[in-house]
C-alpha cells in the first residue's frame, strides 16, 4: 500500500516559502510554540546567504545581537552566542572584542541552526499557490506535485539579484556580484575589469580586485551613479530610524512621501562601511608610491548602454552633473547592482486576494500582511516602501517575527516592543 507523505493529509497553521534569515529566524522562534505547526519550504538543497560574497574578513554591519532570535529571545538555544558555545568559539570571539560577525561565520551560523530544526523542507521548490475556499486554505504545490495546505502563508522568498535593463541580454561572461567569488580568477585573467554600482558589495569587490591588482596586471574601473561614495550612516540617533516608532510613523506617511523617502534614505542601509572606504584609499595611497595606477574612480555616471563585441564590452555611461556621455571598453564586467523583489509566478493564481498599492507593489499592512483579509499572508523583507529601512534591516527581523507570531497565534508570545526610540518622529 502506498504512503502518502504527511503534507498530503494534514492542514498546517502556516507555510513559509523561502528560507532566507527572516524566514529561517521565524523557524526558530515557532519551534518552542506547541500551539503553532508550521512548515518551511526551501528550494536550494541547504542553507546559503550570498557565499559569492564570502570575501576574506568580510562581516555583517549590524552587531552579533542582530542574529535569528536574540531581540526577540534571548533565552533562545537558537542564539549566535549559543552557536559559538557550541562550536567552542566564545572566548574566542569574546577576546576578539569585535561586535561585528563575518559573514562566513553568519552564514554558518544559520546552517547550524537550520539543522536543528524540524520543520524544514530543503530541495522543495514551489510551482503554485492556489486558495481553497471551502476548507479556507491555501494549498502549496511543489514541482513534485506534493501539496502542504496552510491557513496562512509566511513569504520570505528574498530579493534575487538585480541586473540593469541595459545588460539583459547583454551576452558574455559578465558577473553580478552575488557571483563574484565563483568567478574572481576568471576575471583576474582579463587585461581590464570594470566594476558597476555602489554600496558595501562593490567597495568590497574593488578593494578585493585593488589589492591584486599589480600581481595580476589588469586596469580596474570603479563606476557608480551616485555623486560620491556614500558611507553608511551608523550614527546612534540614526539608528532609532530602526525602531517601531518609526515604522508607525513611517507606514501612517502618503504612499507618494513614502516612495519619495526610499530614495532620499539610501545611505541609511546601503551605504559603505566608513572603515572600508578609509582603507581603499589607504590602499590606493600604498600602491601610487610605485606609480600611477591603472584605476579610475567615477561618480556622477550613470550606465545607459551596453554591448558585447569579440570578448569585449563597451559601455555607455552619462555624466549626469555635466549632462555629459562617455564610453568605457572593458573585458571584465561586474554588476554591483544590487537587489529587487520580483514577485513570484506561482503567486499568480491568487493574485486577487493580494493587495497592491499605486506603484504596483504590495500594499503591506502594518502587521506584515498583504493579504485582503489583513491576517492571512505575510512578507518578510521586500517592504522598504511600506516599512522603511526596517525591512532589510537583519536586527529588525526578530521583531517583524515576534509581530507576525502575535498575529499567527491570536496572542502575544514574544513581547513586542512598541516605544524604545528617544526622539519623536512625528508631531
Amino acid at each position: 500500500m502506498t504512503t502518502l507523505p504527511e503534507s498530503a493529509h494534514k492542514t498546517y497553521d502556516f507555510v513559509g516559502i523561502g528560507l532566507g534569515p527572516f524566514n529561517l529566524g521565524l523557524a526558530c522562534l515557532t519551534e518552542p510554540i506547541a500551539e503553532l505547526d508550521g512548515v518551511f519550504l526551501e528550494s536550494k538543497p541547504d542553507f546559503e546567504w550570498h557565499a559569492g560574497m564570502f570575501l576574506d574578513g568580510a562581516h555583517l554591519q549590524t552587531p552579533f545581537m542582530s542574529d535569528l532570535v536574540t531581540l526577540a529571545d534571548p533565552t533562545s538555544p537558537y542564539s549566535f552566542l549559543n552557536y559559538l558555545k557550541e562550536k567552542g568559539r566564545l572566548y574566542s570571539f569574546y577576546i576578539r572584542e569585535n561586535f561585528y560577525p563575518l559573514r562566513v561565520e553568519y552564514d554558518d551560523y544559520c546552517r547550524w541552526a537550520a539543522s536543528k530544526l524540524s520543520s524544514i523542507r530543503f530541495g522543495t521548490t514551489v510551482a503554485e499557490v492556489t486558495y481553497e475556499e471551502r476548507d479556507e486554505v491555501y494549498a502549496v504545490r511543489t514541482h513534485t506535485g506534493e501539496v502542504f495546505r496552510g491557513r496562512r502563508l509566511v513569504l520570505g522568498t528574498g530579493t534575487p539579484p538585480h541586473v540593469p535593463d541595459s545588460c539583459r541580454d547583454l551576452g558574455g561572461d559578465f558577473v553580478h556580484n552575488s557571483r563574484y567569488l565563483d568567478h574572481k580568477h576568471q576575471l583576474q585573467a582579463k587585461e581590464s575589469i570594470t566594476l558597476v554600482g555602489s554600496g558595501q558589495s562593490a567597495a568590497e569587490i574593488y578593494r578585493d580586485l585593488l589589492a591584486e591588482i599589480d600581481v595580476h596586471g589588469y586596469r580596474l574601473n570603479w563606476v557608480t551613479r551616485s555623486p560620491r561614495f556614500f558611507p553608511l550612516e551608523y550614527t546612534k540617533l540614526t539608528l532609532e530610524m530602526t525602531s517601531p516608532e518609526y515604522i508607525d510613523y513611517f507606514h501612517a506617511l502618503p504612499e507618494g512621501t513614502r516612495y519619495r523617502l526610499n530614495g532620499e534614505q539610501k545611505g541609511l542601509f546601503k551605504g559603505i562601511d566608513g572603515v572600508l572606504i578609509d582603507e581603499i584609499f589607504d590602499l590606493l595611497y600604498q600602491k601610487n608610491l610605485d606609480g600611477p595606477v591603472p584605476t579610475r574612480l567615477l561618480t556622477n555616471s550613470a550606465l545607459t548602454s551596453a554591448r558585447y563585441e569579440d570578448g569585449s564590452y563597451t559601455l555607455g555611461f552619462r555624466q549626469e552633473e555635466q549632462e555629459k556621455d562617455f564610453e568605457l571598453s572593458s573585458e571584465g564586467l561586474v554588476l554591483a547592482t544590487g537587489y529587487r523583489y520580483v514577485e513570484p509566478e506561482y503567486l499568480k493564481p491568487v493574485r486577487d486576494r493580494l493587495r497592491y498599492d499605486t506603484h504596483g507593489s504590495f500594499d503591506v499592512a502594518r502587521n506584515y500582511s498583504v493579504d485582503v483579509t489583513g491576517r492571512g499572508v505575510f512578507l518578510q523583507n521586500a517592504g522598504v516602501h511600506a516599512h522603511s529601512i526596517t525591512s532589510p534591516d537583519l536586527g529588525m527581523g526578530p521583531y517583524r517575527n515576534s509581530y507576525i507570531i502575535r498575529e499567527l497565534l491570536g496572542s502575544e508570545y514574544y513581547p513586542v516592543e512598541k516605544t524604545i526610540a528617544f526622539q519623536e518622529f512625528a508631531v
